[in-house]
């Protein structure tokens, strides 16, 4: 049987359910391809992240340096912690494209506080009306019940 892949999505900012975020813990915005690549691969290591190690600095500037994309990186108490990656797409959708904690961070309780954080800043963006996502079966065994805990909601299913 192949992986099964889980699409999510907020549609009322009201219908968002914060976690409790640690103090200390809070989102940077980042406008460089590198920080992008390099958390691309290493919170990916462990989930078998693979569409983009093959990209080149050049294709990793391009999907960055784009008006529609924003990555914010976790800090807890000035250590990295993870990153998020967000597209804006049309008729005010939001993807949450990837999002995950470094592998030194997983365990630590930072998980649901930086999903929490990285939703604020979604419904932040002129014109949202919706924040999605998707997970699958190799992710990390905790993703889909951190991002259903936050308030999102299951509208399609598939297996690959």
């Amino acid at each position: 049987m192949g992986s099964k892949v889980w699409y999510l999505e907020l549609v009322e900012r009201a219908k968002t359910v914060s976690s409790l975020i640690p103090e200390g813990l809070e989102l940077r915005e980042v406008h460089e391809a590198s920080m992008n690549a390099r958390f691309y691969r290493e919170v990916g290591r462990l989930w078998h992240w693979t569409d983009r190690l093959s990209w080149t600095d050049r294709q990793w500037e391009n999907w960055v340096n784009r008006e529609n994309l924003k990555t914010w990186i976790g800090h807890f108490e000035g250590e990295e912690a993870g990153y998020v990656e967000m597209e804006i797409q049309k008729a005010g959708s939001v993807e949450i494209v990837y999002f995950g904690l470094l592998p030194s961070m997983i365990g630590k309780g930072f998980g649901g506080g930086m999903l929490s954080l990285s939703v604020q800043e979604a419904w932040k963006i002129e014109g949202t009306q919706r924040v999605w996502l998707h997970t699958c079966s190799e992710d990390h065994p905790h993703a889909l019940g951190n991002y259903e805990k936050r308030g999102f909601r299951l509208f399609r299913t598939e297996v690959i």
